[in-house]
């Protein structure tokens, strides 16, 4: 019961339900029914039932008038006058303390309606109705170890009383766009919140409800979508968002602020309005749009949140039920598996902003905090996968909205040779009864599994519900790579070669392709990652390919070859070459920091009989030649004076920082370490750099330094004194340029020169495949792999079994997931290949082993009404959306907060990841039936005409 300070008014209407005045029966017989009888106070009380409360005085009157038989008629007590018990006669508010026996006596229902029938009630004065509740006594868990009780519960249950509720709560009703004005309403402990529905006997019309008070109140139609506040202690607001509980479940207590908010007809709440946010919508304020076409900001790597919602937001059923308020009877918030509501809350905020036709585009920043509140992998702002949204938003609102309040245990149950009808039905059963809500009505289909033991040939045959289905795309096993070939020849320029290998091939395949472009025999080259003017690494021929990215910068560069085994034979030592440039005024501490990498890094065969400095000198010189210029006699004439400083310039044992104790081994010196490894570059017995001859020499262009994997050294680490430096792994030298002398003899342009081969032209064809093709290939027979066994209950063991998926029942509208990125043990990619998929009419009956009915065939085809695409790699991308807006029918490509139309000829593309496909049957229903009047609709998902489209590719 609520009413509002028992006005006037309510008194007339109570005045209005009274039953006409009865022939008044005898005193005795008045008291008989009053006192003793089943309708009089002596029944006891029931939680619900209506009592009321008549004043003591008054009631004494009414005893002694019949106990005399009517003999004094003064003491005839007249209309029943509760004066007494109000603080006044405007609002008729209850007195405070009033004490049942000494101020008033409670009457049940019945027994008041006769004494009003026989008395008569005050004019103007409202009935004093009361209701009964159920109060729970409950001990301390302390308490209830004295008796005996599980110690486990926090509160026990002893017993309840009913005991009726004279005083109640009085709320503050206020509503969101007037707060300064507030009205008094008085309401039971069990009274509920809002709308409350009994599964059996459908909505309780006697049972008064806070939220429609507040309606009434503030003239707001039951039509419009509302929520309430409550104004805690402290100051601040909470949302009451479960409003089937009541004012005693929800903790109410009088005087407490309630709020009512009323949604904006552009979808938004007043209160969810940022300040920020202020002018956009004031812009936005008179806009109108086609519904649906509404654009979502990216707060930062949450394109592929965007991408999904905008799929799911054309799904037209799923649509449907949020705009038209069919979520608010069926939030589930006591699901132990669900998110209290809060998901389809805050999913359906966004559906009612984006549908409303009033914003171009929205910001789904609360429901972005509320993703990351309860799935933590979406926390921050990290680029994620669109599909793993898309199944976490789906879960979630099913569990949100599960009209299945207490979950049953059920026994997955095999075949056991039974039919597969039979078994079919009963799984579907089954997961109905746990699962019951509008995304299993509209996503939710089955599969059926078959597994068979390879050792005993036990069949197992289960049925199992999916949401999506995740398709393969057939894999190929070639691979393209594109590579840079450097020749021993310093007249020739690099190459770029694209050559096609084995996906699982080795880094010898990638020699023997190169080499029959080249000529060069595979023995001849050495295989080596480049970045950063350095070597990442230095590949063994028996590494795997699947170690190189497509972004790897990869050179492949011709050494001299093995030597053969004779009295005359030499034997080649391969060293690693960078360039360097000094930087002035940086060399602190006698340290080279100011050394700067530059250019592209060498390998160089060098003869063992000729390793020394000055040789190497000529070398890497006449290496170097293309793109470094000789001194002319003039420059080597000039500076004689300086010749014994040239000496000094020259790199003596002293100066070499490659074999100390404190330089990186092969473990220490990165992934380059061991370059020279095999027969091909011995080094392991080689002279190091100390041991070479020196020879004095004019003038340099550069000064030769060893260095360790990264290119850099310390002198500080050496004694100009020492003899020698023994080296355990290989030397790696560095060719240090002073400023003037690089500007003045090194063509960088030249140097990053290189010519296409023309192989560099050939591109690797992938035939399309076809959408049923990859549907095919998921309803293939496949071996389980030995990380996932199958435990057989005949062998007693794990065995790697067949198994099989088949379609048995499809859902209205089926996701299918395109499995674009490939995880193996042996390499990770992106498939780029092209899907082609039909628009209309996906005909699946050949894919559904169920028994069809073949005079439906439309139970069987399906129309594309979404597509959510990836462009990009593995860790970096993009994700955009096409769909099909439900009203008008036309395609719109959704990119964030951007949206344009599109023609149907630009939705297939090799960028399509997931697919959203409906039930042509669901189409029909679900098309709005024209009138004559009314011009001839559009086809669903049609292109019209005067649209001007935009050009995705």
């Amino acid at each position: 019961m609520a009413a509002v300070a028992e006005s006037p008014a309510a008194a007339a209407a109570a005045e209005d339900r009274e039953p006409q005045r009865e022939a008044v029966p005898g005193l005795e017989s008045q008291r008989r029914q009053i006192e003793n009888g089943e309708n009089g106070r002596g029944p006891p009380l029931r939680a619900g039932e209506s009592w009321f409360l008549v004043e003591r005085h008054w009631y004494k009157q009414w005893e002694v008038h019949v106990q005399g038989g009517g003999q004094d008629p003064s003491t005839f007590p007249g209309c029943i006058n509760n004066a007494e018990l109000f603080e006044d006669q405007v609002n008729w508010r209850l007195k405070k303390g009033l004490v049942e026996g000494e101020d008033y006596v409670l009457l049940p229902a019945a027994a008041w309606h006769y004494l009003v029938s026989w008395y008569g009630l005050e004019h103007g004065q409202p009935p004093i109705e009361r209701k009964v509740i159920r109060r729970y006594l409950a001990v301390s868990p302390a308490f209830a170890r004295l008796c005996v009780l599980p110690s486990q519960s926090l509160v026990v249950e002893l017993s309840s009383i009913q005991k009726v509720e004279v005083y109640p709560v009085e709320l503050l009703l206020i509503q969101h766009s007037d707060m300064d004005t507030a009205h008094t309403a008085q309401f039971n402990r069990t009274d509920s919140i809002g709308f409350q529905e009994d599964l059996e006997c459908g909505p309780s019309p006697s049972t008064d409800l806070v939220l429609r008070t507040a309606q009434e109140q503030f003239l707001v139609s039951p039509q419009e979508e509302t929520r309430l506040w409550i104004k805690n202690a402290e100051g601040s607001f909470e949302r009451l968002c479960n409003t089937r509980v009541t004012v005693l479940d929800a903790a109410l207590q009088t005087g407490q602020v309630v709020i009512m908010e009323t949604r904006n007809k552009d979808g938004t709440w007043p209160s969810a309005q940022l300040p920020a946010m202020s002018s956009a919508s004031e812009e936005d304020e008179d806009f109108q749009g086609q519904p649906g076409i509404c654009g979502l900001t990216n707060l930062g790597n949450t394109c592929f949140m965007n991408s999904a919602l905008q799929c799911l937001s054309n799904v037209p059923q799923l649509t449907n039920y949020f705009l038209k308020n069919r979520y608010l009877e069926e939030l589930n918030f006591c699901n132990p598996l669900g998110m209290k509501g809060e998901i389809a809350e805050a999913y359906a905020d966004l559906v009612k902003q984006a549908w409303s036709g009033h914003h171009r585009s929205i910001v789904p920043h609360v429901f972005k905090t509320k993703v990351g509140h309860f799935a933590s992998q979406f926390l921050g702002y990290q680029q994620h996968d669109s599909q793993e949204l898309l199944s976490f938003l789906l879960d979630g609102l099913h569990e949100d909205l599960n009209r299945v309040k207490k979950k049953e245990y059920v026994e997955l149950c095999d075949a056991a040779g039974r039919p597969d009808q039979e078994v079919a039905r009963e799984a579907w059963q089954n997961h109905r009864r746990r699962n019951d809500s509008v995304i299993v009505d509209t996503f939710h289909g089955l599969f059926k599994s078959t597994v068979v033991c390879p050792d005993c040939g036990n069949v197992s045959v289960t049925f199992d519900p999916f949401c999506y289905l995740s398709v393969p795309l057939p894999v190929t096993h070639k691979r393209v790579m594109e590579v840079f070939f450097v020749s021993m020849d310093p007249r020739r320029k690099p190459e770029q070669h694209r050559l096609v290998v084995p996906k699982r091939g080795k880094i010898s395949d990638l020699c023997v392709a190169l080499a029959k472009h080249t000529g060069v025999s595979p023995e001849r080259m050495m295989v080596a990652d480049v970045f950063s003017h350095r070597f990442y690494k230095i590949y063994q021929l028996e590494e795997s390919l699947s170690s190189i990215l497509d972004r790897d910068d990869i050179f492949i560069y011709e050494v001299s070859g093995r030597a053969a085994i004779g009295e005359n034979s030499r034997e080649d030592v391969v060293l690693p070459i960078y360039l360097r440039e000094r930087t002035p005024a940086r060399d602190y501490n006698n340290s080279y920091y100011g050394l700067m990498l530059f250019g592209h890094p060498l390998l160089v065969s060098v003869p063992r009989d000729r390793l020394s400095w000055d040789a190497l000198y000529h070398i890497l010189l006449y290496r170097l030649s293309r793109y470094v210029t000789r001194p002319s006699s003039d420059d080597e004439d000039d500076g004689d004076e300086k010749d014994l400083e040239d000496k000094d310039n020259l790199p003596k044992p002293g100066h070499v920082a490659g074999g100390s104790s404190q330089d990186p081994g092969p473990e220490q010196a990165g992934p380059s370490s061991g370059v020279a490894g095999g027969s091909r570059a011995p080094v392991d017995n080689s002279p190091g750099p100390s041991h070479w001859p020196q020879r004095a020499r004019r003038k340099h262009l550069f000064t030769l330094q060893t260095v360790n994997s990264n290119g850099t050294s310390d002198r500080s680490t050496f004694n100009e004194d020492t003899h020698g430096v023994s080296f355990s792994s290989q030397p790696y030298i560095a060719i240090d340029w002073e400023p003037e002398m690089k500007k003045r003899y090194y063509d960088e342009v030249e140097a990053e020169g290189y010519v296409k081969h023309d192989c560099v032209g050939y591109v690797l064809k992938k035939a399309p495949v076809r959408l049923q093709e990859c549907i095919e290939l998921f309803t293939t027979t496949e071996t389980l792999e030995k990380e996932n066994p199958w435990y057989c209950p005949n062998c007693k063991q794990h065995q790697l079994a067949t198994k099989k998926l088949d379609l048995w029942m499809l859902p209205e509208t089926l996701i299918i997931h395109l499995k674009r990125f490939s995880y193996t043990k042996f390499s990770r990619e992106k498939l780029d290949t092209l899907v082609e998929f039909p628009i209309r009419d996906l005909d699946f009956s050949k894919f559904v082993i169920k028994p069809q009915n073949e005079s439906a065939p439309e139970l069987y085809k399906y129309d594309l009404i979404a597509v959510s695409n990836h462009y990009g790699g593995l860790r970096d991308g993009h994700y955009t959306t096409f769909a099909c807006n439900k009203d008008s029918g036309q395609w719109h490509y959704f990119d964030d907060n951007s949206v344009s139309p599109v023609t149907e000829n630009q939705i297939e593309s090799k960028a399509a990841y997931v697919l959203f496909y409906q039930r042509q049957d669901v189409a029909r229903r679900l098309q709005p039936q024209p009138s004559l009047s009314d011009p001839p609709a559009s086809p669903a998902c049609g292109t019209p005409a005067n649209f001007e489209f935009m050009d995705i590719n």
